[in-house]
């Protein structure tokens, strides 16, 4: 395989860019620092094909990308390839307002093929090349320049091994039937929706315990004012404040701005200054929440009782069988969730019920509720046995 010096001007990455967009996938990551930041800051780009590889500088002057994202998000014939991709797809979106497609993610692949719910990188490449993976310069300020020749070769291995273990872990997965089980949820994953920091449902992240519409209505004007606040600053939301103090102004709110020198999380300045007025402007101008707008009562986490309790058990106890005896992560069958609606009599809407999870795994757990299917202890393993066929 070649590989390229760091890129940094235009016309060697339209180049690069030309020959990739011929491949059939092409292996990406990134390096970025947000520790500091709201925007993640992203400080490079490594691609590969079987072919060539390459790190290329985002921060490097006058370097036009669009060739590269122009590849990324609108070429649809060449797979982009990831392993736990969710942030560098983030950073995709926030530069094109959409995200690469179509897409593959290794972690999750590595799921339908028993190799754990959430396998590291360099346990990946463990398993796959033989190869113990340099971890030397993973806490690296990328942001610095010069990068030496160690971190561009540390960065650019991510890209170079993934681009040897997609094509063997995508023969394993056509040898398993099993490559259809991971459409929905790449799919899923490349959802521009999941990436979208839209104000207005800034709320829906935090936790609070009310369902009051005037609650929830000042909770939604704190959560969009303050997201309004960090992406002005560039900082975390935590820095601006903290989620347990929003929902604490949410459900106990200041009747005039000097009484936030007394509430848990702000500094006394607050009480005076310009940032406490905006927040008391923003509460000011909260109504309650629209009936329309409310969060729908989910059965799902409503209590189950006693018995209700036992049988979601039995279910994780059947997920757990059926998940070893296919040889797949548990998690990709299904979520606990799923498994306490099923138990709490609901039949809708649930992912288990449908497709190749019912095949694999809803077909039994319908069966267990409904009192066709058992267990039973044979030579010292736990079995599934059917105690009646169905109606």
């Amino acid at each position: 395989m070649h590989i390229h010096g760091l890129i940094e001007d235009s016309a060697t990455l339209a180049n690069l860019c030309a020959r990739l967009a011929q491949q059939p996938f092409v292996t990406v990551d990134t390096e970025f620092m947000r520790e500091n930041t709201y925007w993640p800051e992203l400080c490079l780009i490594q691609i590969a094909d079987t072919n060539e590889a390459a790190a290329i500088d985002p921060m490097a002057d006058g370097l036009d990308m669009t060739p590269l994202l122009d590849l990324l998000v609108n070429n649809e014939d060449v797979l982009k390839v990831f392993h736990a991709g969710g942030q560098d797809i983030e950073i995709v979106y926030n530069l094109t307002g959409t995200t690469p497609h179509p897409l593959f993610d290794t972690q999750v692949a590595a799921m339908a093929l028993g190799q754990g719910e959430q396998i590291g990188y360099s346990n990946l490449v463990e398993t796959y090349l033989g190869i113990t993976v340099d971890k030397g310069a993973r806490f690296t300020d990328w942001s610095r320049r010069p990068l030496d020749k160690r971190q561009i070769d540390y960065a650019i291995a991510d890209v170079t091994h993934l681009s040897a273990i997609f094509p063997k872990m995508l023969e394993r997965l056509r040898k398993t039937g099993r490559g259809a089980w991971l459409d929905e949820e790449m799919e899923r994953i490349a959802d521009p929706e999941n990436y979208r920091n839209d104000p207005e449902k800034a709320w829906q992240r935090i936790r609070v315990s009310s369902r009051k519409a005037e609650v929830l209505g000042r909770l939604k004007a704190l959560a969009a004012w303050r997201e309004g606040e960090a992406q002005g600053k560039n900082l975390p939301r935590g820095r601006i404040v903290k989620d347990e103090t929003i929902a604490d102004l949410a459900a106990n709110p200041p009747r005039k701005q000097a009484d936030l020198t007394r509430v848990r999380g702000l500094s006394a300045s607050w009480g005076g200054n310009d940032i406490g007025g905006r927040l008391m402007a923003a509460l000011d101008d909260a109504g309650p929440m629209p009936q329309d707008e409310m969060p729908a009562r989910d059965d799902r986490k409503l209590p189950l009782g006693k018995e209700g309790a036992l049988v979601a058990d039995l279910l994780k106890l059947l997920l757990k069988i059926r998940a070893r005896d296919i040889n797949v992560a548990a998690r990709l069958l299904a979520r606990s969730d799923d498994l306490e609606a099923l138990a709490s009599g609901q039949r809708e809407g649930l992912a288990i019920l449908s497709g190749w999870r019912f095949e694999q795994f809803g077909r039994d757990a319908l069966a267990l509720v409904e009192g066709q299917l058992g267990f039973t202890v044979r030579n010292g393993k736990l079995k599934m046995t059917r105690t009646e066929e169905p109606g």
